[in-house]
């Protein structure tokens, strides 16, 4: 038998992936080829699509088949270990950063722990900014005391407030001080564009 002609069945994870990218099913359809009554069937289990169709729902949906079909995935559980975590920053300039989620492909978002000395920045108020378009960041200070600087305004943060902005505009945090402040940021990917 062909290969494009064996049956898989990922109707859940398709109308999961379009609900979250704030895709209809006609959205996926004009992205992909595929007819959206195509689309819906596959979605509630009506029908399995080929290897071929799966390629082109996938490719609407800004992944890869092997995304798609989580073979680039061990496993539907990752967990990175303290020891684990990828990290970067500048340590000399009082910014440290450690990426805690894994780097999976297809991810949409990120999670990190910043932590800054006093008198430390994450960034400058004229770096471009550092997300594509469309991106969101949800930050918490889990300690100590910062400034986001957002789009040429400042927003004073204090230990545990919550803050969630358009990660694509201008934006740093500042610890004014006088002691350490530790930043954990999520950061969402903006819709790509076709």
């Amino acid at each position: 038998m062909p290969a494009d002609a064996e049956r898989i069945e990922i109707g859940p994870r398709v109308r999961a992936l379009r609900e979250n990218m704030g895709l209809s099913l006609r959205d996926v359809a004009e992205r992909c080829g595929v007819s959206a009554t195509t689309l819906s069937q596959v979605e509630r289990g009506e029908t399995s699509p080929t290897l071929q169709v799966a390629a082109r729902i996938a490719a609407g949906l800004d992944l890869r088949l092997s995304q798609l079909l989580r073979l680039d995935e061990s496993s539907s559980v990752t967990i990175v270990r303290r020891g684990e975590r990828r990290r970067g920053g500048d340590a000399k300039r009082g910014h440290v950063i450690e990426i805690l989620t894994a780097p999976l492909p297809g991810q949409r978002s990120e999670l990190t722990r910043h932590e800054l000395r006093a008198g430390a920045r994450t960034g400058n108020a004229d770096d471009p900014p550092m997300h594509e378009p469309g991106s969101r960041e949800i930050a918490l200070v889990e300690h100590g005391a910062l400034v986001l600087h957002c789009d040429g305004v400042d927003h004073a943060l204090a230990e545990g407030d919550c803050v969630t902005f358009d990660a694509d505009l201008p934006h740093h945090f500042d610890n004014p001080g006088p002691g350490d402040a530790v930043l954990l940021a999520v950061v969402s990917a903006g819709l790509r564009r076709s």
